[in-house]
């Protein structure tokens, strides 16, 4: 029992040095990151005593580098560039993001996606399979549609990259945004910033009577095609949508490029119309036999 005693009065004795010393050791930043978190009085005394001066050291370097790393500007956040010399195999990029001149230092094995999302912050543009199979990345380039999860930041020297941050205009949607929201064409909406910048592509393509793997008679193509349903599958087919809205993205497409609103294919539940699924059931039913 004595030497329990004397054990705990010597935890006592250290612990209390401890705090001395982390108190005494306290930088600016962290006497102000302690006030941040509410930390104060006879709570920071023990808190500091914990912790010790080498742990809340490194505990307040994480947290102000997070802060520097998402603090906010213009609506978004930029991360600070590292130093040239720190960055292996460091390439200075410069481009047009959205309209805006950016100038990049970034290894060069770094995707286009990678830099959009962590040194840009520009995160509406969704790494999925990171392989170019669903889609979830596309972003627009120069007028065409790629899958910046395969393009090296490197190559995007010079160029106008449009990400579906760039897509509006200002608080004004673009079109083909709220042809999405009118029709639902999307769900969880993880791959929705990818389908709409391909969407968006698409048009331009039809406005420049590009073919696709179902054009029938390209000889006979023009430009301005117009696009029958086929046509916008084919052409959305490198888009994946994991929730299935399919139909409701191509209703949404052919809105927008057609000019005309298309016919809806379903109804709320009302007194009126408390048949209406059954109905439909029916004829879908009969329609499958004919």
């Amino acid at each position: 029992m004595k030497e329990l005693n004397e054990g705990l009065e010597s935890y006592d004795v250290i612990t209390h040095a401890n705090e001395m010393f982390v108190a005494e050791e306290l930088t600016e930043d962290e006497e102000k990151l302690l006030d941040e978190l509410g930390i104060v009085g006879e709570s920071r005394r023990k808190f500091l005593g914990q912790v010790g001066a080498a742990g809340f050291g490194m505990l307040a370097l994480q947290v102000l580098t997070s802060q520097e790393m998402f603090a906010a500007e213009g609506g978004g956040f930029e991360v600070a560039s590292p130093k040239a010399d720190a960055i292996e195999n460091a390439v200075k990029v410069v481009m047009k993001i959205n309209g805006d001149k950016k100038s990049l230092n970034v290894d060069s094995r770094m995707t286009l996606l990678d830099a959009l999302r962590e040194r840009l912050g520009l995160t509406g543009s969704k790494k999925g399979c990171d392989h170019g199979q669903c889609g979830a990345c596309t972003v627009i380039v120069d007028g065409e549609r790629i899958l910046s999860c395969l393009t090296l930041m490197a190559t995007c020297e010079g160029k106008d990259v449009t990400t579906i941050e760039g897509i509006a205009s200002g608080e004004k949607l673009h079109p083909m945004q709220e042809a999405f929201i009118k029709y639902d064409g999307f769900q969880c909406g993880y791959c929705t910033p990818g389908q709409i910048c391909s969407s968006v592509a698409l048009l331009d393509e039809a406005e420049k009577g590009e073919v696709s793997f179902v054009t029938e008679n390209i000889s006979a193509k023009s430009r301005s095609m117009t696009l029958s349903d086929d046509e916008i599958r084919e052409r959305m087919a490198g888009n994946l949508c994991r929730c299935g809205a399919y139909p409701n993205i191509v209703k949404a497409i052919k809105e927008v490029h057609r000019g005309e609103e298309t016919a809806a294919t379903w109804n709320f539940a009302t007194p009126n119309n408390d048949n209406v699924a059954e109905n439909k059931i029916k004829e879908d039913a009969q329609n499958e036999t004919v």
